[in-house]
């Protein structure tokens, strides 16, 4: 009986502490989205002639969009890799995160879409 009961505490142990793992990496890819949609509404408001987007969010699209907003060890760190889902448009650009901790299942990983527009941002969890 003791052992069973011991059994169960481990389980239940290792289910808790991978449950908090992938929560700890939700709100941390949260952060991160959040710090680059601010550093892409920045863009949009930065006069061209400053290497900004003169009111539009067109230029930051793939790999160069990316080194726009920050280096690679920002948007391929610890927490997730960070990309842009969706080229930059006059009116928003779609920030996209897949994180490093597995999810439950042991095969998917959590992700997030962020939709930067000049008046807020959206944050959508996709898994």
């Amino acid at each position: 009986m003791t052992v069973i009961i011991v059994g169960a505490a481990v389980y239940l142990g290792i289910v808790l502490f991978s449950d908090n793992s992938v929560s700890q990496n939700r709100a941390a890819m949260m952060n991160d989205l959040t710090t680059l949609a601010q550093r892409a509404r920045q863009y949009y408001m930065k006069a061209k002639y400053y290497g900004g987007g003169g009111r539009s969010f067109v230029g930051l699209d793939g790999d160069t969009g990316m080194k726009i907003l920050a280096t690679q060890k920002y948007y391929d760190n610890d927490n997730a890799t960070y990309s842009i889902k969706t080229a930059g448009t006059a009116t928003e650009v779609v920030l996209h995160g897949v994180g490093k901790k597995a999810l439950g299942d042991g095969v998917d990983y959590p992700e997030y879409d962020c939709t930067v527009t000049p008046t807020g941002i959206t944050m959508e969890r996709v898994k």
